[in-house]
C-alpha cells in the first residue's frame, strides 16, 4: 500500500464525550496501540448499567421487616425470624442484581424494540406470578424458586419502565407526554382497583379447592397474553428501528414505493426471532447481519487489511465505513458522525446485505444504488409520515476516524 492510513478508535456515551482508546497504523506492518487500560474499560462496562438507588432505604426496611415477622408470631425462636427475614432479604436481593444485569445486557436496545420488550415484560410478570403459585408446592426448593419469581418480575420492570415512555411519546401527538402519561397512571389506578376487588372475590370463591384456583390462573394468563399481543400487534411506531428499516427497504428497492407504518406493523415481529420460527418468509430479516459501532481494535488481521483498503478508497469522505465478510456487514462509525449519519450508514449497510447474494462487488453496487436512490427513499419515508431524524438502536460507544497520508490530512 502506498499510503499510509492511520486509524483512530474513540468510545464514549455521546459524540461529545469521546475519548482515544487506541491508535492503529498500516504501515509498515498493522500495529495496534492502546490507551485504554483494562481497569478503564471494566468501568465503563458497569457505569453501561444502572446503578440501584435507595439502599439504605432498604436496610432500614429489612431490619422493619424482621420486626414485623416477629411481631406477628412467625415462629417461637429467633432463628426462625431471622431466616425468613433472610429468605425475604434473597429473593429481593435477587431481584435487583437481576435488574442490573438484565440493564446491562439489554439496556441500549429497548428503546428501539419497545414493541417486543413491552409483550415480553408481560409474559416475564405472568411467569413471576407462576413461580409464587408454584413455591408452596415444592417446600425444599421454596427459596430458590422464590428467587425465579423475583428474577423474572426484576426484568419485568426494568422492561416495561422503559418501553413505557417510548410509547408515551409515540402516544403523545401533540407533544403532551406528562398529560399522557398522567391519564395513564389514573387508568392503571383505576383497572388496579377493579382488579383487586375481583381477585378477592375469585379467592373467596376458589378458597380450598386446588384445581379450582390453577385453571383460574391459567385461563387468566392466556386472557392476558392474547390480550397484550394484540395490543402490541396494533401499535404503529413511526420511528425507524432496525427491522423497520429493512422491511421498508426491502420494499422499496422491489417497487419503487414505501410501506406505511400500518402495514409496516403488520409485518415486523413482536417476539424474538427464536421464539417465532412461524413469521413470515416475505421479508429477509437483513437487519440480524447488521453489526452497528464496531470496535476497530477487535477485529481480527483480515479484517484490519479490508479495513485500511476500504478507508484509502471507498470511504474517504464519508462519516462511516463498512466492512463485509461471510455475508455479515460490520458498521464502523466516525467519531464526528451525527444521527442522521449513524442512519444513512445503516440504510447503507441493509443494501449491501441485499445486494451481497446477487454480486460480489458489494461496495461499488451499494455505492451506485446510495448516490441514485437514497435521497428519493428519504423523501417517500418522510412523505409517508416517516421520522428520519435518527435511527432507533443501541448506543454507538465505539467510534473511529482515519487519516489519509500526513495527520492533517484528516477525514471530516
Amino acid at each position: 500500500m502506498a499510503e499510509q492510513i492511520l486509524v483512530e478508535e474513540w468510545a464514549g456515551s455521546s459524540s461529545s464525550k469521546l475519548s482515544i482508546t487506541a491508535t492503529i497504523s498500516s504501515t509498515p506492518n498493522i500495529s495496534i496501540r492502546r490507551f485504554d487500560s483494562r481497569f478503564k474499560l471494566v468501568r465503563r462496562q458497569i457505569l453501561s448499567a444502572f446503578v440501584p438507588e435507595g439502599l439504605s432505604t432498604y436496610i432500614r426496611m429489612m431490619l422493619s421487616t424482621q420486626a414485623l415477622l416477629s411481631a406477628i408470631g412467625v415462629g417461637e425462636k429467633s432463628a426462625t425470624v431471622i431466616g425468613a427475614t433472610f429468605q425475604w432479604f434473597l429473593r429481593d436481593l435477587t431481584g435487583m442484581l437481576g435488574g442490573i444485569l438484565f440493564t446491562f445486557y439489554q439496556g441500549s436496545n429497548l428503546d428501539s424494540n419497545a414493541k417486543m420488550w413491552r409483550l415480553v415484560a408481560d409474559l416475564m410478570n405472568d411467569l413471576g406470578m407462576l413461580m409464587d403459585l408454584i413455591s408452596p408446592l415444592f417446600p425444599s426448593a421454596f427459596v430458590f424458586i422464590l428467587c425465579l419469581g423475583s428474577l423474572s418480575r426484576s426484568f419485568t420492570g426494568v422492561a416495561s419502565g422503559a418501553t413505557r415512555a417510548a410509547l408515551t411519546q409515540h402516544f403523545a401527538l401533540q407533544d403532551n407526554a406528562a398529560d399522557i402519561s398522567a391519564k395513564e397512571g389514573s387508568q392503571e389506578t383505576v383497572a388496579t382497583m377493579a382488579g383487586m376487588a375481583l381477585g378477592m372475590f375469585l379467592a373467596h370463591v376458589t378458597r380450598g379447592h386446588s384445581m379450582a384456583i390453577w385453571f383460574s390462573f391459567l385461563c387468566l394468563t392466556m386472557v392476558h397474553i392474547y390480550a397484550n399481543y394484540k395490543a402490541v400487534r396494533c401499535l404503529s411506531l413511526k420511528a425507524l428501528n432496525g427491522e423497520r428499516s429493512s422491511l421498508l427497504l426491502q420494499h422499496f428497492m422491489k417497487t419503487g414505493q414505501v410501506l406505511s407504518p400500518e402495514k409496516v406493523s403488520m409485518e415486523e415481529h413482536v417476539l424474538p426471532l427464536w421464539l417465532n420460527p412461524w413469521s413470515s418468509k416475505k421479508f429477509k430479516c437483513l437487519h440480524s447481519r447488521i453489526n452497528l459501532g464496531v470496535k476497530v481494535s477487535s477485529l481480527n488481521h483480515a479484517a484490519m487489511t479490508d479495513l485500511f483498503f476500504c478507508a484509502g478508497s471507498y470511504y474517504k469522505k464519508a462519516k462511516y465505513l463498512l466492512l463485509e465478510k461471510n455475508g455479515m456487514i460490520s458498521i464502523i462509525i466516525h467519531k464526528d458522525s451525527t444521527p442522521v449519519d449513524i442512519l444513512q450508514s445503516y440504510i447503507h449497510a441493509l443494501v449491501m446485505a441485499n445486494l451481497s447474494n446477487k454480486s460480489k462487488s458489494g461496495h461499488v453496487e451499494s455505492f451506485s444504488w446510495m448516490d441514485k436512490c437514497y435521497e428519493d427513499f428519504i423523501k417517500k419515508l418522510q412523505s409517508s409520515g416517516w421520522k428520519t431524524e435518527r435511527l432507533l438502536s443501541h448506543s454507538v460507544v465505539w467510534r473511529a476516524s482515519w487519516f489519509i497520508g500526513q495527520s492533517d490530512e484528516k477525514i471530516d
